[in-house]
């Protein structure tokens, strides 16, 4: 007996050095696999901004107008008179200070240059086809396009005045 238990605890004692104690290591080689990472990155999405929202201050757009200078002092006058324009011509698509058809234009010039607004006031037909930024609010704005009222130059200098006073 003494004989089968030297047996029997040899036999276990090689079983159990030969269940992984002897195990060798893989090497690691160069691999194209990619390997899984074990830590867990959190990326926040991207909010977008909307294209009435965008601040383009250096974007001239497409026109007439490349380039206005604006006095320091807000003329009243010119004012008075963008403002009646303004009322006549655009209030049917826009709102002095909320979204309606089209943007409001309370705050647009902390948000565009005064070149861009003037040209797409002027042509806002050639500003929808080649202006990124143009083509970005008719998509806002469900497609709809703004309609050209065939303002002269001063007309639209006087809204561009007006719009001045909305912030």
């Amino acid at each position: 007996m003494n004989s089968r238990l030297k047996f029997f605890t040899v036999l276990i004692a090689a079983i159990l050095m030969s269940c992984g104690s002897k195990e060798e290591k893989k090497k690691e080689g160069f691999s194209y696999e990619k390997k899984a990472s074990t830590e867990t990155t959190t990326v926040a999405p991207v909010a977008k901004v909307p294209a009435s929202q965008q601040i383009t201050l250096s974007d001239k757009g497409v026109g007439p107008i490349t380039s206005i200078e604006l006095p320091a002092e807000i003329d009243q006058a010119m004012v008075a008179h963008g403002s009646e324009i303004y009322t006549k011509m655009c209030t049917a698509c826009h709102r002095p200070d909320k979204k309606f058809i089209g943007p409001a234009p309370k705050g647009i010039m902390e948000r565009r240059s005064p070149e861009w607004i003037m040209n797409m006031i002027l042509n806002p037909e050639e500003m929808i086809q080649k202006d990124p930024l143009a083509k970005a609010l008719l998509a806002e704005f469900n497609g709809a396009p703004m309609a050209n009222q065939n303002l002269t130059q001063e007309e639209a200098r006087a809204v561009l005045e007006y719009f001045r006073t909305l912030k």
